[in-house]
């Protein structure tokens, strides 16, 4: 075994010298080519535009880091995987389905509800801006038209007007006069506010089957049986003979 294991050893080494000696051969022979020079160096800027790339570099950056977070709180994410998780709670499956399932579900369902107001920002802003028709600024201002415009009809007023008396600023006479930084989190807590109304409305079956489970028990005189574990079945055969994930799907995505 051991001399087996040498003369491998000494083909493989054998091996590996034929393929350095043809590499160093073939690149002899390729011809010459400019390797690049990358270097960063730190230097004082003479203006004003030398300064201000850095800092689009830096906050483009941030931006980016940040780009899940916005995603998630100015879009139909955060109703819709609040909904689905309050669904696998009330159905008591602890773990069934799993969370890669409910953020994956919940990921394709804000795609398909902001499909429209993300292909209007495509072509109203990052179209026109690829295209060197309009600025930076003008591009940022005609892409964040649409999705105010889906983050108004998603928020309630008394939500907008809690945030404006918060932050201590002057009531907006319209829509336009509200700072976005205001908007968002009035956006958030609508959101909240409606995910946790729809999960009210799913428990209240998953409920009245639990009290029958449990009072059914007591009164056999089964204190000591879990009714969890007898309710469980019926709360699943329900939901599969409702066509449950086909009407709470159908129900969530009307809500928008």
């Amino acid at each position: 075994m051991i001399k087996k294991r040498w003369k491998f050893i000494f083909r493989i080494s054998v091996l590996l010298l034929l393929i350095i000696i043809s590499w160093q051969g073939i690149v002899e022979a390729a011809p010459a080519f400019d390797i690049p020079n990358i270097s960063l160096d730190i230097n004082s800027a003479n203006n004003s535009q030398d300064l201000a790339l850095p800092l689009q570099i830096m906050l483009l950056l941030t931006v980016l880091s940040l780009a899940p977070a916005i995603l998630i709180m100015v879009t139909s994410f955060v109703r819709i995987a609040v909904v689905l998780s309050l669904i696998r709670r009330a159905l008591a499956t602890r773990r069934m389905p799993p969370n890669q399932i409910i953020i994956g579900l919940a990921i394709f369902l804000t795609i398909f509800v902001m499909a429209p107001v993300w292909g209007q920002i495509y072509d109203d802003a990052v179209q026109p801006y690829l295209n060197d028709e309009i600025n930076q600024i003008q591009a940022y201002e005609q892409g964040i038209k649409p999705l105010r415009g889906f983050m108004f009809e998603q928020t309630r007023e008394k939500d907008i007007a809690l945030f404006v008396d918060l932050g201590k600023i002057e009531r907006p006479k319209n829509q336009t006069e509200i700072p976005t930084y205001i908007l968002i989190p009035a956006f958030v807590i609508s959101e909240l506010r409606i995910a946790f109304q729809i999960g009210f409305i799913i428990y209240l079956p998953f409920i009245v089957i639990d009290m029958i489970v449990a009072s059914t028990l007591m009164s056999m005189g089964m204190m000591m049986l879990p009714p969890v574990m007898i309710s469980l079945p019926f709360k699943i055969l329900l939901f599969v003979l409702v066509d449950g994930w086909y009407l709470v799907i159908k129900s969530l995505i009307k809500t928008f």
